[in-house]
């Protein structure tokens, strides 16, 4: 069959399964998104990023090359093509309220609101959510590899070549240090990406699973990141970043034990996941 028609099949059915564990647990598969109800009330949804090619990082050197930006930074360089299979990504970043449900712990010090993204999390911090997720879902949720990051946030094959997520007003589609007055904000409050992805510049970084490296020039298929590190990646900029920082070519590492309160994440899963255990393929 098709992708086509197996999308026109899908978008009219609604495939709907209990967990052994959560009798309420729901997943709701449309053409080209899921929808996660995890727990009664509390969801959340996955839009798929059809695979593809594209450049990688940004540059200073050459106005008239690829990913030229006067403001890139040394670690966006060199550019290069990575080509990547396709996966399906959360539309906002795993919000208070479901880290709340999911693993019973509260880590938002100052700022609390059941649509606030989750900050104050660490790398450990984060897989053990998905541990949990994944033992409630009976899916293999996981982080996004930093350059799935960087391509869903550039929009993938609907990438406009934007600055920032979305747009190149910053305004448009991200809080950050002159606009959010201090404070997180609900997700998807601006204005979503070419993806219909929100919140990938601003608010808070997201955990990408790559350990920190420097970039090659070398052409990469589904690159995911020494074996082995000191750091680990985050992308997107926060609240408290100028507009510098928060472009979708920007990167940052920390140790994984880092959780101030700039740290958040969002959810990936793979096609495989959705095809085999959603699809029954």
């Amino acid at each position: 069959m098709n992708r086509g028609l197996l999308l026109i099949i899908i978008a009219t059915c609604t495939l709907i399964f209990a967990s052994c564990r959560k009798d309420e647990e729901k997943i709701v598969l449309h053409a080209d998104r899921i929808s996660i109800e995890p727990y009664k009330g509390i969801k959340f949804d996955m839009v798929f990023v059809e695979g593809g090619t594209f450049y990688m990082g940004s540059q200073t050197e050459n106005e008239k090359g690829k990913n030229y930006d006067a403001e890139a930074l040394p670690d966006e360089a060199p550019v290069h093509k990575v080509t990547l299979n396709g996966y399906y990504i959360a539309t906002t970043e795993v919000t208070q309220n479901l880290w709340w449900r999911v693993t019973g712990r509260e880590e938002f010090y100052s700022e609390w609101g059941k649509d606030l993204p989750a900050y104050n999390i660490s790398f450990s911090d984060a897989q053990t959510f998905i541990k949990h997720l994944n033992n409630v879902t009976g899916l293999r949720f996981r982080l996004p590899t930093e350059a799935e990051w960087e391509y869903a946030a550039r929009g993938g094959k609907n990438s406009r070549g934007f600055k920032y997520s979305g747009s190149n007003n910053i305004d448009e589609v991200a809080w950050y240090y002159y606009n959010c007055d201090g404070y997180l904000h609900p997700v998807a409050q601006k204005k979503p990406n070419e993806l219909g992805i929100y919140d990938m510049s601003g608010n808070v970084r997201e955990w990408c699973s790559d350990w920190a490296e420097f970039y090659s020039s070398e052409e990469q298929e589904n690159p995911k990141g020494p074996e082995s590190g000191m750091f680990r990646v985050f992308r997107g900029g926060s609240r408290f970043n100028s507009t510098r920082l928060c472009r979708v070519s920007y990167r940052l590492c920390r140790p994984s034990d880092n959780d101030d309160n700039l740290s958040g994440f969002r959810l990936v899963l793979d096609t495989s996941e959705v095809n085999q255990k959603i699809l029954g393929r």
